[in-house]
């Protein structure tokens, strides 16, 4: 299971939200405490030559301010760029064979249903981000929302989940009483005109659910 020195909060990029993303990471990382925050580097489509750069770029970022990132989907990019560990999509390489490769890099997957969750939690996984639990527009295409019951159901799998999927400030509470380990954001805080402002509304979110 994930240590509970891991993250809470996720911040998952998104190639299409127009802006400077190492500059927009550096905003809401800025101040920070050590090891409060994931960033989650996604970026699909994007050739790999760049895709690696970026992600060298968003490690100097992140490493300086104390916190951890996960390049999604490309081992050999986590790998390349020196990054804490990798999110691995549902129907990717297994986690044992991602741990294998990374060491004692962070191992994370992306799980839709119970089924997901409880191959994520057999194959070694240290945590799972499931969703999406609210309706957003880069998951419409992929069906109806899995919702907040769901979550409930799969939380109690004993793998931690990080719900994500419509996650505001409005609705993390929601998230978390359901039994999410915490909660990933997207247009959130990419769209916010100062993300850190964002950022630590969630980190507070988070620490009143830490019972």
């Amino acid at each position: 299971m994930m240590p509970s020195t891991l993250p809470r909060v996720h911040l998952v990029t998104d190639p299409s939200a127009g802006c400077d993303l190492v500059a927009k990471v550096a905003a809401a990382l800025r101040g920070l405490p050590p090891r409060i925050v994931a960033v989650q580097f996604r970026s699909r489509g994007t050739p790999g030559r760049e895709l690696l750069a970026t992600a060298r770029a968003l490690r100097e970022v992140v490493g300086e301010a104390g916190q951890l990132l996960l390049v999604n989907d490309r081992v050999d990019v986590a790998l390349a760029a020196g990054a804490d560990g990798v999110h691995l999509p549902a129907a990717g390489i297994p986690p044992g064979e991602a741990r294998r490769l990374l060491g004692t890099g962070v191992v994370a997957v992306s799980c839709h249903s119970a089924a997901d969750v409880l191959r994520a939690r057999d194959g070694g996984a240290d945590f799972a981000t499931f969703g999406p639990i609210f309706d957003t527009p880069s998951k419409r295409g992929y069906g109806a929302p899995v919702g907040l019951d769901r979550l409930r159901e799969a939380s109690a799998l004993g793998l931690p989940l990080v719900g994500l999927g419509g996650i505001d400030l409005g609705n993390a509470c929601s998230v978390l009483d359901a039994g999410a380990y915490g909660v990933a954001a997207i247009r959130a805080w990419l769209e916010a005109e100062d993300p850190g402002v964002v950022v630590r509304a969630f980190l507070a979110a988070a620490k009143t659910r830490t019972g």
